[in-house]
């Protein structure tokens, strides 16, 4: 179906609409259908999805450009069909797609979608690299990081040391490249690396590193209560003993930033039963593996 500019602009106006947001690989091509209002008054968290879609391949460099936006068009058409809704309800598209590595690629992506879609739309096309930033994905702590590193080069936040200590350790010449080096190799354990300079950072006093820590060591606290809960093991009352054990690197004691101990903390406010343990022997093996 074809729209074209100041076709069903009264949607706009509407109260009820949805969002689109599509994430396109060279493997697989993910789209959610979001009711607008919630994605605008809720955190991403607590968004409902209406429905979702998936299809093929949607990478112009490996099928070429009219396949790829044979996929696209595809996967957004059956979502909106499985949310029982049509193109006029759309208020926004937000394409986040492999290869899309230029300007000239996304002005050619807006160009399409402004033809198949009601003037009122709003587009937002990216590599679906910075989707995996922006969305955190990579993990709350040093996906977080990345991302700050970003916004605050493009003045959506404020500024940070981060910036220059992970362009430094990763010997980049400039944010826009963190692009380029997250979609070369997204793998966990290259990006997790970069977890040290976080704490460093926090213990030197900047603020955006000491935020990032507190919302994780939030975030990790509620996981394990979530997990305690489901499996009782606090008992009836909620204040049963039970074994806590800490494992990992980011768990260790840090100089100024006890990450282990701020976890505990926050769990054992809510269960004062919770007996942290720190497995000796998976210490020394850690060790071993520093030499």
């Amino acid at each position: 179906m074809q729209y074209r500019n100041g076709v069903a602009a009264a949607a706009a106006e509407e109260e009820t609409g949805v969002i689109l947001g599509v994430d396109g690989g060279t493997t697989t091509t993910v789209c959610v259908c979001l009711p607008a209002a919630s994605a605008a008054e809720g955190s991403p968290e607590k968004v409902p999805v209406l429905a979702r879609a998936v299809a093929g391949c949607s990478n112009h460099n490996s099928v070429g450009e009219i396949a790829a936006r044979e996929t696209l068009e595809q996967v957004m058409a059956e979502a909106l069909s499985k949310a029982g809704a049509d193109h006029s309800a759309v208020r926004a598209v937000c394409l986040a797609v492999s290869g899309v590595n230029h300007p000239t690629d996304k002005q050619r992506i807006l160009n399409w979608l402004r033809d198949i879609f009601p003037s009122h739309v709003k587009f937002y096309v990216e590599n679906d690299a910075v989707a995996a930033l922006a969305s955190g994905t990579m993990g709350k702590l040093h996906g977080c990081a990345l991302t700050a590193v970003i916004r605050a080069h493009d003045g959506r936040g404020p500024p940070t040391n981060l910036s220059e200590s992970i362009l430094d350790k990763l010997k980049l010449s400039s944010p826009d490249e963190l692009i380029g080096w997250t979609y070369a190799d997204p793998s966990w354990a290259r990006i997790a690396a970069l977890v040290p300079i976080v704490v460093s950072s926090a213990e030197e006093g900047d603020e955006v590193a000491n935020k990032i820590l507190s919302n994780s060591v939030e975030e990790l606290a509620d996981s394990v209560i979530a997990v305690v809960r489901r499996l009782s093991l606090c008992g009836k009352e909620g204040k049963d003993s039970f074994p806590l054990v800490m494992v990992g690197g980011v768990l260790e004691s840090n100089k100024g930033w006890d990450i282990a101990g701020k976890v505990t903390n926050c769990i054992s406010k809510v269960f004062p039963g919770a007996h942290p343990i720190r497995p000796e022997v998976y210490i020394v093996v850690i060790k071993l593996n520093k030499r």
